[in-house]
């Protein structure tokens, strides 16, 4: 079972292979974020040896990196992002956690596979604690789930319209 908002639904992930690419700022949640998505990535069929996981310094690189794990990996079906910005006394909270979530949006429009969104925005250190553990928010495994519908979504319209061209299909 894999959640992914407000609706649990079971998807079947068997043989499909996952990148997580994870910022390493903030390592003790991002780490946790990673723990969850793979935990996730498991009970959903996805086999451990086809689970990549990638680091990264922190959020401003995720989209960067993503985008070279998609020109470099062609096997892989899916990625999630994660990482966690928590707010500071200086305005670099707002251009940062502006750049990673715009960085990645756009990606994720322009890419033919799924991209699960896992970066944590935050006021405070706890908060981003709270959302990234697996006893509490499972955000990780929240991206995951999130990432898997699409991924289930793309393939069923794989299976009933025609391939585009540009476009890989699941």
């Amino acid at each position: 079972m894999v959640t992914g908002g407000a609706h649990e639904r079971e998807i079947d992930a068997t043989g499909k292979r996952v990148a997580l690419v994870v910022s390493q700022f903030n390592e003790s949640i991002t780490s946790e974020l990673a723990a969850g998505a793979r935990e996730a990535l498991l009970a959903a069929g996805v086999i451990e040896s086809d689970i990549e996981e990638h680091q990264v310094a922190g959020a401003f690189e995720l989209a960067p990196a993503c985008r070279q794990v998609v020109g470099l990996r062609p096997d892989v079906d899916a990625i999630v992002a994660l990482g966690a910005v928590i707010r500071g006394e200086t305005p670099h909270f707002d251009i940062i956690a502006e750049a990673a979530a715009q960085g990645l949006q756009r990606l994720a429009v322009e890419l033919n596979i799924p991209l699960g969104f896992g970066v944590l925005t935050t006021d405070t250190r706890e908060q981003a604690e709270q959302r990234a553990s697996r006893h509490g928010g499972d955000k990780g495994g929240e991206a995951v789930g999130a990432v898997l519908a699409q991924l289930a979504l793309y393939s069923r319209l794989a299976e009933t319209e025609p391939a585009v061209r540009g476009f890989r299909t699941p």
